[in-house]
């Protein structure tokens, strides 16, 4: 390819990815827009069911010493990374789903006589707790990890951008701003971040990051 396509990850990519891109020409640049980092938290008045809407959050509760009393309990969880990574700690899944509104409409209308304890982040999305709530459901609430942009201006000027996250957007926007550049997201509620600013969005089929550059090498090969 005589002029590489040039584009914008706002997280650092995985050796395997960055290698996919390569193979067809395509030339990237890569920053991470945010940060997270776990937090110390007691795990007490728990319910007798788990959920984990990030992959983010069970890392956090892994490195918990307590963390194997918490085995006997059934998950309920967003992404299948995210369930993946529960069921190889010899955590049992009961339901994924893809978007935290569609396990808030599986636990409202299937498991409602259920108790929880959330297990989130700082930033995150009101979806999940208004609907437990709303419909009268027990739960509580542990917060385990932060989320923390790290805003940077980028001086090239890339035909697309990868994002992953409604804060990675936020984050991005805050020193960038966005032209005709095509936006690739890694699911709905990233691309609800965008909505306002540019029409030209893409998003993945699955919320993962390798349907993200599956959608990247389709578009440029």
């Amino acid at each position: 390819m005589a002029n590489p396509v040039q584009i914008l990850s706002t997280k650092i990519l995985s050796p395997l990815h960055k290698q996919e891109l390569k193979k067809y020409g395509i030339e990237l640049i890569e920053a991470d827009f945010i940060k997270t980092t776990n937090k110390s938290f007691e795990l007490k008045d728990l319910n007798e069911n788990l959920i984990f809407t990030s992959q983010n959050a069970v890392h956090s509760v892994l490195s918990h010493p307590k963390s194997e009393e918490l085995k006997k309990k059934n998950v309920y969880c967003v992404g299948l990374k995210t369930k993946i990574l529960l069921s190889d700690n010899g955590f049992n899944v009961v339901a994924y789903t893809g978007y935290a509104s569609d396990l808030a409409e599986i636990i409202t209308l299937i498991y409602a006589k259920e108790s929880y304890t959330f297990f989130s982040g700082n930033l995150r999305r009101d979806i999940l707790p208004e609907a437990l709530k709303e419909n009268g459901i027990t739960f509580n609430e542990i917060e385990v990890y932060e989320t923390s942009l790290q805003p940077q201006k980028i001086k090239a000027n890339p035909e697309a951008i990868l994002f992953f996250s409604p804060s990675g957007v936020k984050s991005y926007l805050k020193d960038n701003t966005i032209k005709k550049e095509i936006c690739f997201c890694i699911g709905e509620t990233t691309a609800e971040a965008l909505s306002k600013i540019t029409k030209n969005i893409i998003v993945a089929d699955q919320p993962t990051i390798e349907d993200v550059i599956e959608d990247v090498i389709h578009e440029y090969k």
